[in-house]
């Protein structure tokens, strides 16, 4: 499950994993994210909180945040990934190949420093 909070004044999601994520995840956050991309064009940001990768439910939910990944990457600006985990520390340097977005990985420690670079007008 993701909890995911949409700050519509600053144009920022931030997104928390609560267990392995689900296929139905990526239908919710298509459907909250959607409307505020065709409203402004962009998401300005998107915040990762994860202490450490919860993975997934089963194949069709890495189905679906691939896809979710494929149809979202050039609108949204800026990704943090809040994290400790070894994994997701990885993560922005292999996605980078892959998605539009300028990534950079932030400790779980540094979550206003990370809200801070998303919200920055300097890209």
């Amino acid at each position: 499950m993701i909890h995911f909070e949409l700050r519509q004044d600053k144009g920022i999601g931030i997104l928390s994993p609560e267990g392995p994520l689900e296929a139905s995840d990526f239908q919710k956050l298509t459907q909250e994210i959607d409307p505020y991309i065709a409203a402004n064009g962009h998401l300005t940001g998107l915040m990762i909180l994860a202490k450490e990768f919860p993975g997934w439910e089963s194949f069709g939910a890495l189905v679906s945040h691939l896809r979710f990944v494929r149809d979202h990457h050039r609108q949204i600006d800026r990704i943090a990934a809040v994290t400790d985990s070894e994994f997701l520390k990885i993560m922005p340097h292999i996605a980078r190949h892959f998605v539009a977005a300028e990534i950079r990985q932030f400790p779980s420690s540094d979550r206003a420093q990370a809200l801070a670079w998303l919200e920055a007008r300097d890209r």
